[in-house]
């Protein structure tokens, strides 16, 4: 194998490797947007986490955050939260989730 073929692989292998780190980090932060939204939404235990579960399920809706993004801002258009809250708690979280699986937990 060439140095040139080495070096494709090497940036390959790393492109893959940060797709699956967003993807985990994505779910995780709609994991935990989710579990927000349940708390401000007065959900708790069993119905908190089929919510949270929701939110995730929302992302496969269409491609980007948007679909995550407008099911949230929806649900909590009642409670007094804007869309434009939801996306800065989105940006927040997904440090927050990026940070964790880093950590490995």
């Amino acid at each position: 194998m060439t140095t040139f073929d080495e070096r494709k692989d090497g940036f390959e292998n790393k492109f893959v490797h940060d797709a699956e780190l967003k993807f985990k980090a994505e779910a995780r932060r709609n994991r935990l947007l989710g579990l927000w939204a349940a708390e401000i939404l007065g959900k708790s235990g069993d119905t908190a986490a089929a919510y949270a579960k929701e939110v995730v399920d929302a992302d496969f809706a269409e491609a980007g955050d948007a679909d995550v993004l407008h099911k949230v801002a929806r649900d909590l258009a009642g409670k007094g939260i804007a869309e434009q809250q939801v996306r800065e708690k989105m940006a927040e979280l997904l440090e927050l989730a990026a940070a964790q699986i880093q950590a490995g937990t």
